[in-house]
């Protein structure tokens, strides 16, 4: 069974001024990718003027090595996502998104300045965050028609689950997650609105 990990409680900004250049430091909460990506485009949008949204998350608990992305976003390869997606590392946190926005200044910061613009900022954030206690998970697939669908959102929820993804063609393949300690809970849920029709299928681990 997975330990218990760590996520930020609530979003941490922070601005610094580098050789005329404004780096913006947005870490927020994002439990699974679907939220991670949210958020990233939503910096987007906050932000629509500015030349680089640089990125990295965990998206799920630190060990998860499926929910985890980062981007340069324009940038030099390996001067900002990656070092970005290096210091969530090793925070040990989990469930967080680190977006760096740039407004450029019209000075070239070289390889070496960008990396410390980038990871230090997300390093400086990380010394602001609030760490809340998350418990384990286990993933599962669901296949549900389309008249089901809100049963099975009635019941995550209920479950303090979380949908990760979801396939929807002629029917609804949905990969959940549900904490370890309401699993047979979700099970009896589903099964009783269902009249046995619902199970939930383990993902492999």
């Amino acid at each position: 069974m997975t330990a218990s990990w760590f996520a930020p409680a609530a979003v941490v900004t922070l601005t610094a001024e580098i050789k005329k250049s404004r780096f913006i430091t947005l870490l927020s909460p994002t439990r699974g990718t679907d939220a991670a990506k949210a958020y990233i485009l939503q910096c987007r949008k906050q932000h629509p003027t500015a030349a680089h949204h640089c990125w990295a998350y965990i998206a799920g608990p630190p060990s998860d090595s499926l929910q985890r992305g980062f981007s340069d976003d324009g940038e030099p390869s390996g001067t900002a996502g990656k070092p970005m997606l290096a210091q969530l590392d090793g925070s040990g946190l989990g469930e967080i998104t680190a977006v760096v926005v740039r407004y450029y200044g019209g000075i070239h910061l070289g390889t070496g300045g960008l990396v410390k613009a980038y990871g230090g900022g997300v390093q400086q954030a990380l010394k602001q965050v609030s760490p809340v206690a998350r418990v384990p998970r286990r993933r599962f697939v669901l296949r549900c028609d389309y008249p089901q669908l809100a049963w099975v959102e009635a019941a995550v929820q209920q479950a303090e689950g979380l949908i990760v993804e979801g396939d929807y063609r002629e029917s609804i393949i949905l990969t959940l997650e549900i904490p370890v300690h309401h699993i047979a809970m979700a099970n009896d849920t589903l099964r009783d609105l269902s009249r046995g029709a619902l199970q939930l299928t383990p993902v492999p681990q």
